[in-house]
């Protein structure tokens, strides 16, 4: 059950270290950290020391939640995210953006590395989420006081944000980067798929896969909170022709791609 008294203790404790009226949160995926560097006035506090906060077990999550000023505006960040396959259930994995929600942002980008279903799009490229497909079994709503917080039946006909997914589009041909579009599959991981779920997953309609994004996704929804994602696709995922993929190997990939990501979210915050 999802408590308010939980997560007013959380809020308060943040207040009271700085985190006053962020304007835009933003959630940071696997290897995707470096965003925080450019973050001015920063205010930095470790989960473990946040009262009702889940902790990162995963070695390259650093769990921290940063405010400051970027691009001209307030924003929180989480360097470091929660998964299904770490033990956590969906209620400690969307607690964060409850808590940010609960701090006053107004919008939300999420970023994300995942492998790419579609061919067409390759090792190192950016896709801006239009959609997506749960395959997690289970939901962030699925609680009974679920009521007390937002509509229990919430919306999903437009998951992302129309305005922000335009201007992002808009961003990406000013600055001469490729950014896909497409659907993308949230499975629970930690095991990457083998050639026959790949195979499924082409014919579900996905063009990409990971194991994060859709509970925060739900949530921001259920907040009426306008949110957009992009992935960063760190593998090609052929089945015909499938090979070996090693989590540094995705860590640099995703290094390597993330100062396109970086433009694009800055470039959108500005623009906010």
């Amino acid at each position: 059950m999802q408590s308010r008294k939980l997560l007013d203790n959380s809020i308060n404790y943040l207040i009271q270290h700085g985190f006053e009226k962020p304007e835009i949160g933003i959630v940071l995926g696997t290897g995707l950290g470096k965003l925080v560097d450019q973050i001015e006035n920063a205010h930095v506090a470790h989960y473990n020391n946040i009262p009702s906060f889940p902790l990162a077990t995963v070695e390259f999550h650093t769990g921290k939640l940063i405010y400051g000023d970027l691009a001209g505006k307030k924003v929180v960040v989480m360097q470091g995210r929660f998964h299904l396959y770490e033990g956590y259930d969906f209620m400690d994995i969307t607690y964060p953006i409850r808590v940010m929600h609960g701090l006053g942002i107004k919008k939300l980008l999420v970023s994300n590395a995942a492998g790419a279903v579609n061919l067409d799009m390759k090792k190192g490229d950016l896709m801006l989420l239009d959609d997506h497909i749960n395959l997690q079994g289970g939901s962030p709503l699925a609680f009974k006081n679920v009521s007390e917080f937002g509509d229990r039946f919430a919306d999903m006909s437009t998951p992302y944000d129309k305005e922000m997914n335009q201007k992002l589009r808009d961003l990406a041909k000013e600055n001469d980067i490729e950014l896909h579009e497409g659907v993308y599959a949230s499975v629970v991981g930690p095991q990457l798929e083998t050639r026959a779920e790949y195979r499924m997953l082409k014919i579900m309609g996905a063009d990409a896969v990971g194991m994060s994004t859709v509970p925060e996704i739900i949530v921001a929804n259920h907040l009426k909170l306008p949110v957009s994602a992009i992935s960063v696709l760190t593998d090609e995922c052929d089945p015909d022709n499938l090979k070996p993929v090693s989590v540094p190997d995705i860590i640099e990939t995703a290094g390597k791609a993330e100062p396109k990501m970086v433009a694009l979210f800055k470039g959108l915050i500005e623009s906010l």
